[in-house]
């Protein structure tokens, strides 16, 4: 075989492995039968609009489903396939909808028997369901309670207590958890159950890219590092995460909606009528009735002209248009997916 072959034949593998690394889907509803289905880029059901319920996908391409008739959830794959579970019914924390994120470390928290434990992208109970509350798992850990004592397990089902005086405990972000003492103030854990932030405020976020909202006693929120130093003074009323993208959080300053970056710089937008949190680099606003996205300049990139939108996912938004049908748009407000259906998610990214 020639050079030139060989080349083709590994230009072409290279092209496969990319495609089959940019396989993005959506939940969506269409209006003929106001069930819930799976749609590829194309605008294409890829899987039949079916379902009361159903969940994003999973990087690993698994989703969960709720079966009505049977009244039992199951995982599926993009080709709409039930994979086989050991135990066969189990349930999820489903939120009402809200707050499902799915696999994590390839592993989901399920209820069995009215007990939670987690079970891997083969179906099987990986870490055995003995707990009475547990969190989902990020970066190799979870929070569970037994009983009265809290822990902290790693994905073999490794299990370290937590120090006494503990009242609850959160999931895990980027390395610390939150937890309320009996003091009733909050601090942070470490992944080995070490409170490493003092409890001293009254309500925290979780950390992201180094930091975390707290609110102290007085009633004010700032940011402070994994340390516990304030790296923002708290001088605002409210704040949200800081977005990776373009460095900026949300804050509310007296009665005014704004945005902060890592070094206290306040961004006003005035030519908004409301003010969203950043993703992926943009935030929605709100003018004349419309919704669009303005950037970290407070510049419009996407002229306000649609009904609603969601924020971005993986370089695409939901997005509903004047005549009352959701689509997907990019990030130059062209339709990527043209709208059409009653009610979309967001887009998600099968690896």
């Amino acid at each position: 075989m020639n050079r030139i072959k060989l080349f083709t034949l590994g230009v072409f593998a290279i092209t496969a492995l990319a495609s089959k690394a940019q396989t993005l889907v959506f939940q969506a509803k269409t209006v003929e039968n106001q069930l819930w289905g799976y749609s590829n880029m194309e605008g294409e059901l890829v899987i039949p609009a079916e379902y009361d319920k159903c969940y994003p996908f999973s990087s690993n391409g698994l989703a969960v489903i709720y079966d009505e008739k049977e009244r039992q959830y199951h995982f599926i794959d993009v080709k709409n396939q039930r994979l086989t579970t050991n135990p066969a019914k189990f349930k999820i924390k489903d939120g009402l909808g809200f707050n499902v994120s799915g696999f994590n470390d390839h592993l989901f928290l399920v209820q069995v028997n009215n007990k939670w434990g987690y079970m891997n992208d083969e179906g099987s109970l990986a870490i055995p369901a003995n707990y009475d509350n547990g969190s989902d798992f990020n970066g190799g850990f979870a929070t569970v309670t037994k009983g009265k004592q809290f822990l902290v397990i790693d994905k073999d089902g490794n299990e370290t207590p937590l120090e006494s005086g503990i009242t609850e405990v959160k999931e895990f972000s980027d390395g610390l958890a939150p937890v309320r003492m009996s003091s009733k103030k909050y601090g942070f854990i470490d992944t080995k159950g070490k409170l490493v932030v003092p409890a001293e405020y009254e309500t925290v976020g979780y950390f992201v890219d180094g930091l975390a909202w707290v609110k102290t006693a007085a009633g004010k929120l700032g940011y402070i590092d994994k340390s516990g130093q304030w790296i923002i003074k708290p001088e605002f009323e409210a704040g949200k995460d800081f977005d990776h993208t373009s460095g900026l959080a949300r804050v509310k300053k007296g009665e005014t909606w704004c945005y902060v970056d890592k070094s206290g710089k306040i961004l006003y937008v005035k030519d908004t009528e409301s003010w969203g949190d950043f993703s992926e680099g943009l935030a929605d606003g709100k003018k004349g009735g419309m919704r669009g996205f303005y950037d970290h300049t407070g510049k419009w990139v996407i002229e306000p002209k649609f009904l609603a939108v969601r924020d971005f996912h993986n370089g695409y938004a939901a997005a509903k248009s004047a005549d009352n049908k959701w689509g997907i748009i990019d990030k130059t407000g062209k339709w990527a997916v043209e709208p059409k259906f009653d009610s979309v998610k967001d887009v998600t990214r099968i690896k």
